[in-house]
């Protein structure tokens, strides 16, 4: 954890690879930290352009620009101030060289100075592999910073183990859970800012709805 930490410094930063990626899980906690004074930031790595369209647009290039504007409003709701987006290929991230996007990574805990960086855990929440990566980016530019320079490091957390054998495996227990249900309609209106995630929001809903309510991350240790 940072000993003393600067006036522009953040309280909250999320990295993450893809839009969308920061509401599910972390978005009721970043309106209660914003909400007591405090600024939180985001990176986003790749414009989310191998997503699907449902229709709503035509290829990659307008989905990207759409995912941004959805972006944008998703923010809005949920009021963060520092926002950063990247346009690394997405998913293709796995193929780009893990230094380039672990000094990404680096480079924004040192400018900004964050208490504490969530990111996905190990197993990637679900295997996938832009989450896998952005993981291990995180973890190997959070590894070299010196001890003293650290921000705590959060990893999203489902409380209940994975049911596929391989991501159970790496499957970390929460450690830190938030109450959020105060948050519950506004959190549901970001979610909804994010229009080409509707599958995304629905497979959510079915499986994870109590997540809605309570958010759980994995404090890393040492």
């Amino acid at each position: 954890m940072l000993g003393r930490m600067t006036e522009a410094s953040l309280k909250l930063l999320l990295i993450v690879p893809h839009p969308d990626d920061e509401v599910y899980g972390a978005s009721g906690t970043m309106m209660d930290l914003i909400g007591e004074g405090h600024r939180c930031g985001l990176v986003t790595l790749t414009r989310g352009e191998a997503g699907r369209t449902l229709g709503l647009c035509d290829g990659p290039e307008e989905l990207a620009r759409m995912r941004a504007v959805e972006l944008r409003a998703c923010l809005d709701v949920i009021g963060v101030q520092v926002r950063e987006q990247h346009a690394f290929p997405d998913k293709y991230l796995k193929d780009q060289p893990l230094d380039t996007l672990a000094e990404v990574a680096r480079d924004a805990m040192l400018r900004h100075r964050p208490e504490t960086v969530l990111t996905f855990p190990p197993n990637g929440s679900n295997g996938h592999p832009d989450h896998v990566t952005t993981h291990r980016a995180v973890r190997q530019a959070w590894d070299s910073l010196p001890g003293a320079e650290r921000p705590r490091l959060w990893y999203y957390a489902n409380p209940t183990p994975p049911e596929n054998g391989a991501l159970r495996e790496q499957w970390l227990a929460p450690n830190i859970l938030r109450d959020v249900t105060h948050h519950t309609g506004r959190k549901l209106r970001a979610i909804g800012c994010h229009r080409t995630q509707a599958l995304s929001t629905v497979d959510f809903l079915r499986h994870f709805a109590h997540r809605i309510t309570q958010e759980t991350f994995h404090e890393v240790q040492g």
